[in-house]
């Protein structure tokens, strides 16, 4: 997911106490409050007050810490950013720091307002880690893969009140959601600290959904992976991350594509690479080998005296990327294999072959007797 869960970004265990929970994020308001972090470190500091104060928030509310607990971020309002005010379960910002700075750096992406002036929020984005391999990247597929969804509360039917019980308009803002703050010439609309901007309260909630009106479930989704995708790249899917609030949007899952590692192939991009082993025969005679591609074998021709290090070029066989025009290319890198577990009478061979070569001096060798010069030379110096 893309947001850390509100009882890392303060700090405290689960099992925290309401007042764990205060202290700190009054520490942590303190270390990164706007007023106290200028320059260079001024939007880190910003958002990382935004972040301890949606979660102070969210978890000094007794109804939204259970909902959190039970649902995650599908219980809560998943994008706010600290409304200002406070007056939050135990506290509130208010409360908590006791100044109206939160007001000015409250405001949070994927709010906006709602029938009746109440606040809309958009839901979080979800992420997917799909493992693909490299055919498939290469060629593309269609896939289906199960993600999380939120289906109506069957118990409260979605209004999030305990049968028997019905949901009542906010007495503090008169279902609005808004309310107007005063301090000196100030004035400041801001959330409703009593109802969070919903409008309305719950006086008994739904002990199935703990008042959210909804129940995680799971759900199955068609994906298509487009051919030339690569590892780290991400598919977006439109409207299926966590509901929104209040009538806001939902949000969307990523869809994050980790390419497994290959037996035969690496991949740089658009080209491919290989290591093809050849016997020293075939690397001193020369001669024709079939090489694997992803269409197939292909074929190529060794020249005789070829080294260990050779590398041969395939155009065109590497892979069309999903921005690409062409295909790239396949890089065959030639290794010489030395053959092991020989019998007596191949040790014989090979030694009378090694005499033979060195008979015939540096033309045989070339690379060697440069070698020999250069340490001849290195070691007069």
């Amino acid at each position: 997911m893309s947001k850390r869960d509100y009882y890392e970004t303060l700090g405290v265990p689960k099992n925290a106490s309401e007042e764990e929970i205060k202290k700190s994020y009054r520490k942590l308001a303190m270390k990164h409050h706007p007023d106290r972090n200028q320059g260079d470190t001024a939007k880190v500091a910003e958002e990382k007050f935004k972040e301890a104060k949606e979660a102070y928030e969210m978890l000094s509310d007794s109804q939204k810490r259970a909902a959190y607990d039970q649902h995650g971020f599908a219980g809560v309002d998943p994008n706010m950013r600290g409304g200002a005010g406070g007056g939050e379960g135990f506290g509130g910002f208010a409360e908590a720091f006791g100044d109206i700075f939160g007001d000015v750096f409250g405001g949070g992406g994927g709010r906006g307002r709602g029938q009746g002036g109440r606040q809309v929020y958009r839901g979080g984005d979800l992420s997917y880690a799909m493992e693909v391999t490299l055919e498939e990247a290469a060629a593309g597929k269609d896939a289906q893969i199960r993600i999380p969804s939120w289906d109506e509360c069957t118990t409260c039917h979605g209004s999030g009140a305990k049968p028997g019980t019905k949901v009542v308009s906010c007495t503090t803002c008169h279902g609005h959601g808004q309310v107007q703050m005063r301090q000196g010439f100030f004035s400041v609309q801001q959330t409703c600290p009593t109802c969070k901007g919903n409008g309305k309260l719950i006086p008994e909630p739904c002990s199935a959904c703990m008042g959210v009106g909804k129940t995680k479930t799971n759900k199955t989704l068609e994906v298509k992976i487009p051919a030339g995708i690569d590892d780290n790249m991400r598919i977006r899917s439109t409207g299926n991350g966590e509901p929104g609030t209040n009538g806001g949007p939902p949000g969307d899952l990523y869809i994050e594509i980790r390419l497994k590692k290959h037996d035969i192939f690496e991949r740089d991009g658009d080209d491919l690479h290989c290591s093809v082993p050849i016997s020293f025969t075939t690397a001193a005679l020369g001669g024709e080998i079939d090489v694997p591609t992803l269409a197939g074998k292909a074929a190529i021709d060794i020249p005789d005296g070829t080294q260990a290090g050779k590398q041969f070029r395939l155009r065109g066989k590497g892979i069309k990327g999903v921005r690409s025009s062409y295909p790239g290319d396949l890089y065959c890198h030639i290794s010489v294999e030395t053959p092991v577990k020989l019998t007596e009478h191949q040790r014989k061979l090979l030694k009378e072959f090694d005499e033979s070569l060195k008979k015939g001096g540096a033309k045989h060798s070339p690379t060697s007797d440069s070698w020999a010069d250069k340490l001849k030379s290195f070691f007069k110096v």
